[in-house]
């Protein structure tokens, strides 16, 4: 046993964490493999959720270094917007009780079908940059926190949605702005691990294994976005983006889903 938890089990939650932060360098969505692996290996919501910051702070952090030396990030612009980010996760998370996560479980599956629809028809989404239409500034003070509070309370397509504000509001080509979200998501994947960390939720034998298995994949994954560009982002952007409405509209008790079903069914 290592720190009372099965290593066989350790090793696989790594695999499956290996496979996530490859994903998660490219369009996000690692949360999507890691999250429910981590329910079915027994661990209560809670625990999963701030173990999976963790690992999601691991791979998000090794994907910003890949893309930074390469020279992908202009510091000037993003750290203003990554640290709100980083700021605005904790606050959220602080607020997890006071929000109506039913308004949350309705809105965002909505707004992700949006994105993986303007992913799959613009035509100006390309690797390189365009005209912005707001400043770097501007950006910090409106966009950034309002994604890193969405990601500090509930999270699923925090990536997406970051992503869709680098191309169309600072007009970033798509690897670029992949880099940028990347750096965001780590801002505000440490935060709320910083809040975790101190009410005591994270369990760290199975956190730093998946930590380990993040670093590793989102190296890889963010190697093939920089040598492939638009031709993998944005097809694994709108694959992504889509899978990730389908898993929230699969919860039965999901509001926007039993609307819908009884519009339909007139029940």
């Amino acid at each position: 046993m290592i720190g009372g938890v099965d290593p066989s089990l350790i090793a696989g939650l790594f695999g499956v964490a290996l496979v996530a932060g490859t994903c998660d360098a490219i369009a996000g969505g690692g949360g999507l493999l890691t999250l429910p692996a981590l329910l079915l290996a027994g661990l209560d919501p809670v625990s999963a959720i701030a173990t999976n910051k963790l690992q999601g702070s691991a791979g998000s952090v090794s994907a910003t270094l890949a893309f930074a030396r390469r020279g992908l990030i202009r510091w000037p612009g993003a750290a203003p917007a990554a640290l709100a980010a980083g700021a605005a996760s904790v606050a959220g998370a602080l607020c997890v009780s006071l929000l109506p996560k039913s308004a949350l479980d309705a809105l965002v599956p909505l707004l992700l079908i949006g994105i993986a629809v303007y992913f799959a028809t613009a035509r100006r989404i390309r690797n390189e940059d365009a005209a912005a239409r707001l400043s770097p500034k501007t950006f910090a003070l409106t966009l950034a926190p309002a994604v890193g509070f969405y990601d500090g309370v509930f999270g699923p397509g925090a990536g997406s949605f970051y992503m869709i504000g680098f191309v169309t509001l600072l007009g970033l080509g798509i690897v670029r702005a992949t880099a940028h979200t990347k750096l965001a998501n780590a801002a505000s994947n440490l935060g709320s691990l910083a809040l975790f960390t101190l009410q005591g939720t994270v369990i760290w034998p199975v956190g730093l294994a998946m930590a380990l298995g993040a670093f590793l994949g989102a190296q890889v994954g963010s190697r093939l976005a920089m040598r492939l560009g638009a031709r993998l982002i944005r097809p694994l952007l709108v694959v992504i983006a889509c899978a990730m409405a389908a898993r929230l509209l699969a919860n039965p008790e999901n509001p926007l889903r039993r609307a819908v079903l009884g519009w339909l069914f007139g029940g």
